[in-house]
């Protein structure tokens, strides 16, 4: 009699479970299977979860649970490939992938990936076949692309009609992209009666270009789709599977295979970014998660330029026909997008300001690397106009990353400093005797978190900055002693946005706290309050875990995490209509609250909040400007909220004009702000009349050297009560 290990009486029944329920054939098309190593990749992650992770969870079945959610999930991430019945049949585990993996079982996800192949092949016939058929465009119905939330088609009929109206968007979408596009040469060509030769070759080299039908291009893409499945290799398997186990502790906690830790050391070293942009997969397409400081994206300021939630969906090398990238392996994506410095790449992007995919744009960009020297901080001497004629000078730093040399000392050569550079910005402006300070932190998505401490010791003399919780205790951490001197002590505004995250959260909450500065802009920030560790699992075959060790939190006990940090006057961006900000990734770690930490604050601005408000709403009233500019606004929450687009072509047509129209504002709002002066937009005006404001109510006076606040104030937060 043979004894079976537990592992492989788990692999046994449940792969006879899926097998009866889904009627597969034992015999079945060669398909990757898992390496020997990979049992024991599960069990060593297994123990590290728990243990490691800030929640101190373990590898439960609620845990699997959401594991099983996961995965499924990041095979078909809009319910469209699978059927009810293959969900059905996979339901066996959706309570055992924590045993599983403690046992060292790795069969799940090969089995998934095996019947979810076979449902592309299915749909690729579907879709070769129904655009012989073609379409009747001038039926009045909509599709629904917003399909996460969506359950699975119940039977064949049913996914066979999602399909149909699946196909149809995007026929459409070629159909109106093609006329746009001939519109557009036909004013070129009218617009350039005798072009220069230039424009005559580059107009010969567009006609000689081949041009797809649009059956031809979305024949070409499924069956691209088709063919990255079918080559899916074991490792990436094994990816989606622990990184589906990893991501039900939270979102930012994940499995690195060897390739996957690989792409996740080039993006840290930023000079290797070909465009500078992180990016991640969403919904098979490449996202935009950060446009790196002083990369080839950032340093681009047309209306087309990437920014943070665009998703690039094709690629085009030089002046060669753009390569559809879409359900294309991320590390593969990035590899067609990276290049040699000083060679043109083009991206076909879905906006993120109209994620549907009804407009696409095409992005051209010169490789090169992130230069150091743009993501410094800057500095300018600005001017306010006011009532009776004169003018006021205030002083504007923008800092795009907190920036920091970790192996060098201060007085060594190549040594660099956020804080140090902002110091000597900061002493100049004092020169200059400016009457206040806006610090623009819109756009930065953190950093050093030393740097970050640092700064705040220029505004603030001494205590603490911030709270880390770790899995045992919580750290204080303190201004570092460096200088008694307060770099600056004049009335401040911090301008935030929904991309300020980590380091700038951390740097604009404590100012609001010591009551040192009034924030503007977004109604809150990024909201990532958390810190990730890499750890090793063992030789370099194993990879690595990527888990969540720790979390901030204000100094007055809030968390950073979800929420963020508020703004006291909202001036909004377009990015708050856009699905971007931890409490929209599914899964993310709740918002807590501990202890506040022993502080005074050194000012206070939020007694002249209501007044400045007041000022700032009647101001904008009479803004011509700011009007055209919340209209963009609003266009884009709109877009974004909206789960359906029309399928009749007429209405798409007035959709996509519509847009157009957007994009003319938007378009009008960058030139204006390139009239004003290269960093002026009008979030940033209006901050710096609303500092201006702060001047004249406060009376622009100097917080004092010596800030240790009002002793009666001190008294109550070391003994609790009022002294009598």
């Amino acid at each position: 009699m043979i004894k079976l290990s537990a592992s492989e009486c788990i692999r046994r029944l449940w792969f006879l479970a899926v097998m009866t329920a889904v009627g597969a054939a034992v015999t079945v098309v060669a398909q990757p299977l898992p390496q020997p190593h990979y049992g024991e990749i599960a069990k060593k992650m297994s123990r590290l979860l728990p243990d490691k992770h800030l929640l101190q969870t373990d590898l439960n079945d609620a845990i699997s649970e959401k594991a099983w959610t996961n995965l499924l999930n990041s095979f078909d991430f809009d319910h469209s490939y699978f059927l009810q019945s293959d969900i059905e049949a996979f339901d066996s585990m959706r309570l055992q992938i924590d045993d599983a993996v403690k046992a060292g079982e790795v069969a799940l996800p090969y089995e998934v990936y095996r019947v979810f192949r076979e449902r592309i092949e299915e749909r690729y016939q579907f879709v070769t076949n129904l655009l012989e058929r073609g379409f009747s465009l001038d039926r009045d119905e909509s599709y629904i692309w917003k399909r996460r939330e969506a359950p699975w088609p119940k039977d064949r009929e049913e996914q066979d009609e999602l399909w149909r109206t699946r196909i149809k968007n995007e026929y459409l979408v070629q159909v109106i992209g093609r006329e746009l596009d001939m519109a557009a040469a036909t004013n070129k060509t009218e617009a350039a009666k005798e072009p220069q030769a230039e424009d005559g070759q580059e107009l010969q080299k567009a006609a000689e270009k081949p041009v797809l039908t649009p059956e031809e291009n979305i024949t070409k893409r499924y069956k691209q789709l088709m063919i990255v499945i079918q080559d899916m290799d074991e490792e990436a398997i094994l990816q989606r599977y622990l990184s589906a186990v990893a991501t039900a502790y939270d979102p930012h906690t994940e499995y690195m295979s060897p390739m996957r830790k690989e792409d996740f050391d080039i993006d840290m070293n930023l000079s290797l970014f070909g465009i500078g942009a992180q990016l991640r997969s969403e919904d098979g397409m490449a996202l935009i998660m950060e446009v790196i400081p002083g990369g080839p994206a950032e340093r681009d300021k047309r209306p087309i330029r990437l920014v943070k939630g665009d998703k690039i969906i094709g690629v085009g090398q030089e002046d060669g026909a753009i390569e559809d990238i879409v359900h294309l392996p991320l590390n593969k994506a990035v590899r067609k997008i990276r290049g040699q410095k000083g060679t043109k790449v083009v991206l076909s992007v879905i906006p993120a300001a109209d994620p549907s995919g009804t407009t696409t744009k095409a992005v051209d960009l010169i490789r090169d690397e992130v230069r150091l020297e743009e993501q410094a901080a800057t500095g300018r001497v600005a001017r306010v106009s006011m009532p009776d004629g004169t003018s006021r000078k205030v002083g504007v730093v923008r800092l795009p990353t907190f920036y920091g040399t970790m192996d060098k000392r201060p007085s060594q050569e190549g040594f660099r400093s956020a804080t140090l550079d902002i110091a000597k910005i900061l002493a100049s402006f004092n020169n200059e005797n400016v009457s206040g300070l806006v610090l623009d932190l819109r756009n930065n998505g953190g950093g050093s978190l030393r740097e970050a401490i640092s700064l705040v010791g220029l505004f603030v003399r001494s205590g603490p900055v911030v709270q880390v919780r770790e899995t045992r205790k919580i750290v204080v951490l303190p201004v570092p002693n460096m200088d008694p001197a307060i770099a600056f002590r004049k009335p401040m505004v911090v301008l935030i946005n929904r991309a300020s995250a980590s380091a700038s959260e951390i740097v604009a909450a404590a100012l609001h706290d010591y009551g040192r500065a009034v924030l503007v802009g977004d109604s809150q920030s990024h909201g990532k309050g958390t810190v990730q560790t890499v750890l090793p699992l063992g030789s370099e075959k194993y990879g690595s875990l990527k888990l969540t060790t720790a979390s901030f939190y204000r100094i007055n006990g809030a968390s950073t995490q979800r929420k963020g940090i508020g703004a006291d006057i909202v001036i909004p961006s377009t990015l708050e209509g856009l699905d971007i900000g931890e409490d929209k990734l599914p899964g993310a770690l709740p918002w807590t609250q501990v202890e506040e930490a022993l502080y005074i604050p050194v000012s206070d601005v939020a007694k002249f909040v209501p007044d400045l408000k007041a000022k700032s709403a009647s101001r904008l009233a009479d803004n011509e400007r700011y009007k055209r500019y919340c209209t963009l606004v609003r266009h884009v929450k709109d877009i974004n909220t909206k789960t359906e687009v029309p399928l009749e072509i007429n209405a798409r047509r007035a959709l996509i004009k519509a847009e157009n129209e957007m994009r003319k504002i938007e378009d009008a709002e960058e030139e204006g702000g390139r009239k004003n002066g290269a960093e002026d937009d009008i979030v940033l005006d209006e901050a710096l009349n609303i500092l201006s404001d702060l001047v004249e109510i406060s009376g622009g006076g100097e917080i004092p050297m010596e800030t240790e606040g009002d002793l009666r104030t001190r008294m109550m937060r070391i003994f609790g009560r009022d002294l009598p």
